[in-house]
């Protein structure tokens, strides 16, 4: 390179301290401007460092260069953003030989502050969420800050150091960016700079070809690779929203909103009750629940229904129950004494008791005798829906208080009769009269410890029709009554079930 000639002491300070200012000014005005944009949703500040080859188009053939700058970039929307460029670089160039009288050569320092507006060309595209690659395209305006060292004349081999100018400028470019991850990206970039004003046409210190005034001004021009960095908290920021598909929020409140009322309407454990308002989300297949899905407790003991031999009988204060339901600690109300409604129950008991005992010494004189008053007992009936043999929760009391009864009075025997009404072929209901009577037989059995030697099954199909209606819910029942001596369990109907599980 030439030896320099320094001529700076004929620049004035003030005037390069007012060309500087007024460059510095103007960078922060772009770059106020981002900071100050809101878009919807929250989004990142992307921070980008450049580098690669400067070279300014003019009169003089240039040589290779080289440039670096910074930007911040802010997105407006899924489309366009806004950019802030700071820009450093040194372009030189030469023409003819040394020895010629049309021998040239310049080496300028060219500085630029530039705000840009930015359109990303493939966020109109919405098959991905997240883009892989951001095409962009850019025009802004600035301000250039440079000067030329040139050869003084055309026999001089030395440079003479040129004054710093500052001129406004129009710039564009385009770019390509790779995304690396949520954080990082990569990109391909080529900016112009194209100054305006009396120095537009000085940016290599020429401005004449030849011996004639050029006809174009000088243009900078940036050919860079650019290595990009999101900022922001990830946990309240998106990526910018140029690499953001604009349905994704959309697409994804349609999909939550279609979970939701799929949700809604679930019942995971099938007790009836949607998950929405189900407490007990995950209870036992076929456990009775209340209206908010909770296992039925109907005494308040501690043990739900389905365990309890005893679900209808709340225990007193300071009795406990086993784990079947059963006080296991029965005490006198409080207060001491004996409750009137104990005072009933025993006496109740001494008559049965009183009754079977006369039974038991009068059975000899065969029939009736004194154990008919016995047999003329009232003993409530079960009734059963359509073509079934389910005992119903409803009934689940009544039988809690034969079965209180039975164990009372230790030697008594029950006749337990299954009916059916008349809608059905005969053989079909003389099947389901036996299965509602042992169900009842079971039920007593199994919730509630009754012998089963003491009940007697027997069944009548749709004989003895309490009610003329063939289909009247009065018909389909079980019965049950005292036993006498001669009352022998039925085998069950031909054809049919002798299973043991209670069917």
């Amino acid at each position: 390179m030439l030896e320099k000639t320094n001529i700076n002491q004929l620049i004035p300070m003030t005037m390069m301290k007012r060309s500087t200012l007024l460059l510095i000014v103007a960078l922060l005005i772009g770059l106020s401007g981002l900071h100050a944009q809101n878009a919807t949703p929250k989004n990142m500040f992307e921070v980008g460092v450049h580098g690669g080859h400067f070279f300014l188009s003019g009169d003089i053939a240039y040589q290779p260069g080289y440039g670096a700058g910074l930007h911040v970039r802010k997105s407006l929307d899924y489309v366009f953003s806004l950019r802030g460029d700071a820009f450093y670089g040194l372009a030189s160039g030469t023409e003819g030989a040394p020895e010629t009288n049309n021998y040239r050569e310049f080496e300028t320092t060219y500085m630029a502050g530039t705000v840009y507006g930015v359109i990303s060309a493939n966020s109109l595209r919405f098959n991905q969420s997240v883009r892989k690659l951001n095409l962009y395209a850019m025009i802004g305006l600035g301000a250039s800050y440079f000067k030329a060292d040139r050869a003084a004349n055309v026999n001089s081999r030395q440079l003479t150091e040129g004054s710093y100018e500052l001129a406004p400028h129009l710039a564009g470019g385009v770019g390509v960016a790779f995304r690396v991850s949520p954080r990082i990206n990569i990109g391909v970039e080529h900016q112009i700079f194209t100054a305006f004003g009396s120095q537009a046409d000085l940016l290599d210190g020429y401005n004449m070809q030849g011996n004639e005034r050029s006809l174009f001004r000088d243009i900078g021009q940036f050919s860079n690779l650019v290595i990009n960095i999101n900022i922001g908290n990830a946990s309240k920021y998106s990526e910018p929203l140029y690499w953001v598909n604009p349905l994704e929020n959309v697409m994804k409140d349609l999909s939550e909103l279609k979970e939701s009322q799929s949700m809604a309407i679930e019942d995971s454990d099938g007790d009836g009750v949607i998950d929405a308002i189900d407490q007990e989300p995950n209870t036992i297949p076929d456990v009775p629940v209340d209206t908010k899905g909770r296992t039925l407790d109907s005494d308040r003991d501690g043990v739900p229904d389905y365990k309890d031999r005893e679900p209808y009988f709340p225990p007193r204060p300071g009795e406990r129950v086993d784990d079947e339901g059963v006080v296991v600690n029965p005490v006198s109300p409080q207060g001491g004494g004996v409750s009137e409604d104990r005072v009933r129950e025993i006496i109740a008991e001494e008559l049965q008791n009183y009754q079977l005992r006369d039974d038991q010494s009068g059975g000899a004189s065969g029939g009736g005798g004194a154990g008919a008053p016995m047999a003329e007992w009232f003993l409530p009936m079960i009734h059963f829906g359509t073509d079934s043999h389910a005992i119903k929760y409803s009934d689940y009391g009544t039988l809690a208080s034969i079965a209180r009864m039975m164990k009372g009075n230790p030697s008594l025997r029950l006749v337990v009769t299954g009916f059916a009404d008349a809608s059905a072929p005969e053989s079909y209901n003389d099947e389901l009269s036996y299965k509602r009577a042992k169900s009842v037989v079971d039920h007593l059995v199994n919730n509630h410890g009754v012998g089963r030697g003491r009940l007697v099954l027997q069944w009548k199909g749709e004989a003895e029709l309490l009610v003329p209606n063939a289909s009247s819910y009065m018909n389909r029942r079980t019965e049950f009554r005292v036993a006498q001596p001669g009352d022998v369990e039925m085998d069950p109907p031909s054809g049919g079930s002798n299973s043991e599980d209670g069917y």
